[in-house]
């Protein structure tokens, strides 16, 4: 075994402030709802005081954005637009070591998955959409498309810069304004990527960043002058918002839960395989919406891969996050954790197998250790419910029928994997599973050139690539 020593990343590189405000109509300003404390989900220390915004504070935040959408933004050219976006971009770089740490604080991923995975990728989604920004009507919607207004986003706590990122750059290519809720437990690189927009002289109201809990984000939907909605987040909250919607002219793109099958087949390479299973639910905790948290093994080679991958997940280190050794952070919440620890209990009471990692815990904290569990039934909890933690269930099969049955028998329908050596077997295979991502020999690959999004109680719309351009123009 080898023997890690700590290489802890400094936290003052976060340039972590007592307080922060919420950001409406291009200033830092007092929100007049109940202030919110954020934690660090590694230590319980409280990190930051931060503003929320009330009702009120609601309206003033579209009406500055919807100032800024007749004024100015709708009727700047689209090589202008990209400029700003391309600063933000640019910006986002020049800071994004901050960003990793601050991330990493407020999250409790892993440094090395905010540097090397969350900071590029949103830079990127900035980057790409400022080459659209001026190609609109090459993109296939008609000659001259055009922006829908107000755009009400909210976004989840698993990945809290990269979500913005996702949802204010397409927004801002096609011409819309934005008011964005960021999640409860995880404000703060969302008012730092606030003031980077600050920095990169964006017209006030362009984009407005108001933080708060569910109340403020059920105030933004509800907003009779926001014209589009976008949601990442549970499905049940998908389901209220799209109640609320139902009869009204808003525009709703929802990218909810999902319960990933990852399909192993007998030729696939095992030990590559086991790479991507690992990655495909232990990568950010599990807290991934498309995470592989099914495991489908073809019968014969079963009990190999399932030794190859203990074997695998009890090397992996959790820890602190900051340390740049640490594979498995922290989980976001006490709340969250709660629920993990609920449903593996389940498990074991319906009859699976579990197998925990005897990687030591902190004292302080909300840990969870990489589990496995074998013997699954479909009719398990751990099978069906989307348990967000690094939690993996493993069930068999013998022919690719019964592993398309398998892998469709679920509510959702957000992504999936398949290991095969035959490339006309991964074709089958997608052809014939319900989600919006088929991944071929590798798991959670993203980039911004290429449409996400799912069906089913995993939502509808894509986000993304050309395709994730309709969601924010009247086509």
């Amino acid at each position: 075994m080898w023997e890690y020593a700590p290489a802890p990343e400094s936290r003052d590189i976060a340039n972590l402030k007592p307080n922060y405000r919420m950001f409406s109509d291009g200033q830092f300003v007092e929100g007049t709802g109940e202030p919110l404390k954020t934690v660090n989900p590694a230590t319980e220390e409280v990190l930051a005081e931060v503003s929320t915004a009330s009702t009120a504070d609601v309206d003033k935040a579209v009406k500055a954005a919807r100032r800024a959408y007749d004024r100015v933004w709708s009727k700047m050219p689209g090589t202008e637009r990209a400029k700003y976006i391309y600063r933000i971009a640019r910006l986002i770089q020049e800071r994004s070591r901050e960003l990793a740490v601050l991330e990493s604080l407020d999250n409790g991923k892993p440094i090395k998955e905010s540097r090397d995975v969350d900071v590029p990728t949103a830079a990127a989604h900035f980057f790409y959409h400022a080459g659209w920004a001026d190609k609109l009507s090459y993109a296939g919607y008609g000659p001259d498309p055009r922006p829908l207004g107000v755009a009400g986003q909210v976004i989840p706590w698993n990945f809290p810069l990269l979500m913005a990122a996702w949802k204010i750059a397409p927004a801002l290519a096609c011409g819309n304004t934005v008011v964005l809720k960021p999640a409860e437990t995880t404000p703060l690189t969302a008012l730092v990527l606030a003031e980077i927009i600050q920095q990169a002289d964006l017209p006030p109201g362009v984009v407005n960043i108001i933080p708060g809990a569910g109340d403020v984000g059920a105030s933004l939907v509800e907003h009779p002058d926001v014209n589009k909605v976008a949601f990442t987040g549970s499905t049940d909250v998908g389901k209220i918002i799209q109640r609320e919607l139902a009869g009204t002219r808003k525009k709703l793109t929802l990218e909810l839960g999902g319960k990933a099958a990852n399909v192993v087949f007998d030729d696939a390479p095992l030990d590559q395989a086991v790479e991507g299973i690992v990655n495909g639910i232990f990568f950010n905790q599990g807290h991934v919406c498309c995470a592989g948290s099914r495991l489908l093994v073809q019968e014969s080679v079963a009990d190999e891969l399932l030794e190859k991958l203990r074997v695998r997940v009890s090397t992996l280190r959790v820890g602190d996050p900051l340390d740049k050794n640490t594979d498995v952070g922290a989980i976001n919440s006490r709340e969250q954790l709660t629920k993990i620890q609920e449903l593996v209990e389940s498990g074991e009471g319906e009859g699976a197998s579990r197998w925990t990692s005897s990687c030591p815990l902190p004292d302080k904290g909300f840990f969870f250790a990489p589990t496995v569990f074998s013997n699954v039934s479909q009719a398990m909890r751990i099978a069906r419910e989307e348990i967000f933690g690094p939690v993996l269930s493993v069930l068999t099969f013998r022919t690719p029928d019964e592993a398309v049955a398998k892998a469709n028998n679920t509510p959702y329908g957000l992504s999936a994997g398949v290991w095969t050596e035959k490339g006309s077997r991964i074709l089958w295979m997608a052809q014939r599973m319900r989600a919006g991502v088929v991944w071929s020999n590798t798991f959670n690959r993203f980039d911004p050139t290429a449409p996400f999004g799912g069906y089913q109680e995993s939502g509808f719309g894509r986000e993304g690539g050309r395709t994730g351009l309709e969601a924010y123009l009247d086509v």
